[in-house]
Formats: structure tokens, C-alpha cells, sequence
């Protein structure tokens, strides 16, 4: 499974997993995530190693309703739907500069340790994760797994950087990991022992109109940024199996939000009206339950070798799509 990040457009990501959880069949080997996708992924994470399926389904339901119940800025902040395109908004350069920040994420802090216990993570119950942040120093993605996943970490990973100082843990600093892993979908293909990838792709790619307004620019041009690097990603991967024989049988497969909702280039990652919401969860759900019932009719494939001796050149493509 990859998530993608992209605020309240998340919201489609959990009526996607709610709809998979009810399947006993269905096994999470890998996750990864970036942004909102982070926390999706922590939460499935988390609740599957608690207490399995319905565990995992209570958590991404407690986070998501006290999201719509409790609309805040800094809620917003925390889903990442506040990112440097479609807010613009700066604090100039007097934020960055200093040690002051306005918006404490003491508040955020407090909600992720209401809902996700971190030591479960590193329990061999748990399914691998993957969390992405991006680097402020070189802008590449540093991905975060089981063992050093911590508040910090989700927080790093939806941090956006026009809104609030960049998240240090140990000697880096960190911005939301949208920008240069959206999600992680390489690694996770390296690590992962599946025959399938899911990615749920929240924020979308495509747009029949041509923006004019300032808002409306800034929105389309954040939703090219948010898919940037996935579109690398998977480009990466059609290619190491296209030239690869023994990865010929290994299967992508997309959920795209704006597959299921018209004219969702319009609308704000940062909208949280309950409707919305409810129409994201709704659609999502129904979304996975046709990719449940056309894969039914297929026999998943096995993949005969392992991915290692393509890594480094999935890595080095990826390198030079993204440049």
C-alpha cells in the first residue's frame, strides 16, 4: 500500500483502507506514506497491530471525525492541507530566522499520541512502514521506518513549510514529505514481499481548465508538485519491469480520488465540511469495493526473485526523473 498526502483529499484514502479492512483475505505486508498519507498509514498501521482489522478501522475513524468536529488551523496544519501553493501565506523571513514559532505543534503533538502508540510500531505484529519527510538541506526524501517512526516523524512528514519552521529531528531539518516522495513507491517495492502495489492517489493530476485567478493557480500548481515525484516513481517501476522478465507477472495498481469525483481539481485541500468529508470517505469506499470485486476474478501472481538486483537502477532512474 502507498498513500499519498494532500489534506483533506486524504479523506477518499480512508474510505478506501475502511472498505479493505473488511476483507479477512487481505493482508498488509508494506505501507508507505507522505503528508496526510502518513498519518493514514500510521493509523492502519498502529490499530492492525493493536487489535487487527476493526481496530484499525476504529482509529481512521476517531481521526478523521475529530478532524471534521474540531476545524482548526492547526488541525488543517496537521493533515498537511496547508502547503505553500495553496495558501499563500508567509510569515516572511523574521519565522524562518528565529526560534519563535507561532504555531506551536505542541497541540498536534497531543493529538498523535491520543490515537497512535508508537511502541506498537516496533512490534513484529506491525506491517512495515515507510514515511517520507523531505530534507530541508538537499530537498531529497528521507524515508522513516518502524523503528524510528515517532511523533516528530509524522510531524516532519506533514510540515508545511510556508506556515511553520521545519521540524528537527537529531541533526536534519524537515519539510513535508509531499514534496519530494509522495508517496514512497521505490523503496517500498524493495522492501515489500507483495506481487501487488495499491497506491491511492488523493490529489489530482488532472484539470480540463486552464486556471486564471491567482487562488486557482496556486491551487493547479500545487496539485503538479503533490504528483510530481509519484509520477517519477511509477515511472521508475514500469520501467525496471518492462525490462526486467522475472517482474513481468509484478502488478500496479492506481485508486485515483478523481477518478470518483468530478471536478475534484477544483476543489480545496484545505476544504473540511463535513459533506465533503463524508463524499471523499464515501467515494473511497466504494472505489475499493470494484478494485476488490475485479480482482477477485484473478489469481495474484508470485513474484519469483527478489527486487535487489534492479535497485540501484530504479534508484538512479528515479534520480534523473526527478531532476
Amino acid at each position: 500500500m502507498a498513500l499519498q498526502g494532500g489534506g483533506t483529499f486524504a479523506a477518499f484514502t480512508w474510505g478506501v483502507l475502511d472498505r479493505l479492512l473488511e476483507e479477512p483475505d487481505l493482508s498488509f505486508d508494506a505501507i508507505s506514506g507522505a503528508s496526510a498519507g502518513a498519518i493514514n498509514a500510521v493509523l492502519l498501521a498502529c490499530g492492525l497491530a493493536e487489535g487487527g482489522r476493526e481496530r484499525a478501522r476504529a482509529l481512521l475513524a476517531r481521526f478523521w471525525n475529530r478532524t471534521v468536529n474540531g476545524t482548526s488551523f492547526r488541525q488543517l496544519m496537521l493533515i498537511g492541507a496547508l502547503s505553500p501553493a495553496s495558501t499563500a501565506v508567509s510569515f516572511g523571513p523574521g519565522l524562518r530566522a528565529s526560534q519563535f514559532d507561532p504555531l506551536d505543534l505542541g497541540p498536534l503533538r497531543q493529538s498523535l499520541l491520543r490515537d497512535i502508540d508508537f511502541a506498537t510500531l516496533r512490534t513484529s505484529a506491525c506491517p512495515k512502514l515507510l514515511i517520507a519527510a523531505t530534507r530541508v538541506r538537499d530537498g531529497r526524501p528521507q524515508i522513516f521506518r518502524n523503528a524510528d517512526i515517532t511523533t516528530d516523524v509524522v510531524l516532519a512528514s506533514t510540515c508545511p513549510p510556508l506556515v511553520h519552521s521545519a521540524v528537527e529531528i537529531g541533526d536534519e531539518a524537515y519539510w513535508d514529505g509531499g514534496h519530494s516522495a509522495n508517496p514512497p513507491l521505490v523503496r517500498l517495492v524493495q522492501e515489500s514481499e507483495s506481487a501487488d502495489l495499491l497506491v491511492v492517489q488523493a490529489v489530482p493530476s488532472r484539470d480540463d481548465g486552464v486556471p486564471v485567478t491567482a487562488a486557482a493557480i496556486d491551487r493547479r500548481l500545487d496539485q503538479i508538485a503533490a504528483n510530481a515525484a509519484l509520477q517519477a516513481e511509477i515511472a521508475a517501476i514500469e520501467w525496471a519491469r518492462d525490462i526486467s522478465t522475472s517482474l513481468h507477472r509484478f502488478r500496479l495498481h492506481r485508486i485515483a480520488a478523481e477518478d470518483e469525483i468530478e471536478g475534484l481539481a477544483q476543489r480545496s485541500a484545505a476544504e473540511i465540511d463535513r459533506g465533503f468529508i463524508t463524499l471523499l470517505r464515501e467515494r473511497g469506499h466504494a472505489a475499493a469495493d470494484r478494485w476488490l470485486r475485479r480482482g477477485a476474478e484473478q489469481k495474484v501472481p508470485a513474484i519469483p526473485e527478489p527486487w535487489d538486483y534492479v535497485a540501484a537502477a530504479l534508484q538512479s532512474f528515479t534520480e534523473v526523473a526527478r531532476v
